[in-house]
């Protein structure tokens, strides 16, 4: 803890099913808290715990210096910040405000501009890692700000989050957050897939969803080939080349396995299919022979 922040004191604005948590760990910050929430109701645990409450995003400006906002859309983040109660009504220049929640990368850098005007910094800085993460204290924070603003919210991110990364300037954490679930939701889909290959050759999908979460524990799941810095071809003679190519080939042998299961049971496996042909110029190694051979035969 820097001696500076000992004097900050931090705001929270939407004490939702992420919020809460969020908050609830802030609540023995030096600075003092100060919470806000559209719903009487919300604030009150806090209250009772020692932190102090605010009617209106305004009424924590007057307070608070480094403000946390997790709060439903864009139309909510707008409001909060420059609405007739917002935040901007009341900041003193050099407030801090951090959007956590997920919004357009568009909308932040608006806002961003427009609290720059005050002097206010705004940064977004959307979350990972659900509720079970909010509870535990161990999200990731994806910041897109100034170095200034990132350095003011580093110590009391710390507090709710086990990873911050600074993904760069305004609007490149929502960015990041958006590739980040773009992977979720297309993982998702891809476990609907599985599931319906497991249950047309007659397996207890919920056994297979126990063997994904443990192996997925093990290895990393999809997170485990994120390591390179660049998506550009991998030459020959870089070190990356055999273990992606290695990767590569297992990729195209059970995936033309399961394409092969998907066809004698009559099971569509349109994910599979994709992933046949692109799995190895995604890696940056060029599709192998199983590839090519095979997603003539499944096209």
């Amino acid at each position: 803890m820097t001696a500076a922040a000992t004097d900050v004191t931090v705001g929270y604005i939407g004490l939702g099913n992420m919020g809460a948590p969020m908050a609830k760990r802030l609540l023995d910050w030096p600075g003092g808290l100060v919470v806000c929430d559209a719903r009487a109701a919300a604030t009150e645990p806090f209250s009772a715990a020692g932190a102090r409450t605010a009617a209106t995003p305004a009424g924590v400006a007057a307070e608070a210096t480094v403000i946390s906002v997790t709060v439903l859309d864009d139309a909510q983040v707008r409001d909060v910040v420059a609405g007739p109660d917002g935040i901007l009504s009341a900041a003193r220049a050099g407030t801090v405000i951090a959007v956590h929640s997920t919004i357009s990368d568009v909308t932040a850098v608006e806002l961003a501009g427009t609290c720059a005007e005050a002097g206010v910094h705004l940064i977004d800085a959307p979350i990972s890692g659900g509720a079970p993460g909010a509870q535990q204290g161990r999200l990731a924070v994806m910041v897109g700000g100034s170095d200034e603003a990132f350095a003011a919210v580093r110590e009391p991110f710390g507090r709710f989050a086990e990873l911050v990364i600074h993904a760069g300037d305004v609007g490149a954490g929502t960015r990041m957050k958006l590739a980040r679930n773009l992977l979720h939701f297309i993982s998702f889909t891809a476990a609907t897939e599985a599931q319906r290959l497991a249950e047309a050759a007659g397996l207890d999908i919920r056994d297979l969803g126990k063997v994904v979460r443990h192996t997925d524990a093990i290895t990393g799941g999809a997170g485990a080939i994120m390591l390179r810095e660049t998506t550009a071809p991998v030459a020959e003679s870089d070190g990356w080349f055999p273990i992606l190519s290695h990767v590569r080939n297992l990729g195209e042998k059970d995936l033309s396995l399961a394409l092969d299961l998907g066809e004698r049971l009559d099971v569509d496996l349109p994910l599979a299919t994709r992933a046949l042909s692109s799995l190895g110029p995604g890696l940056g190694v060029g599709g192998g022979a199983l590839s090519e051979s095979l997603t003539k035969e499944h096209t």
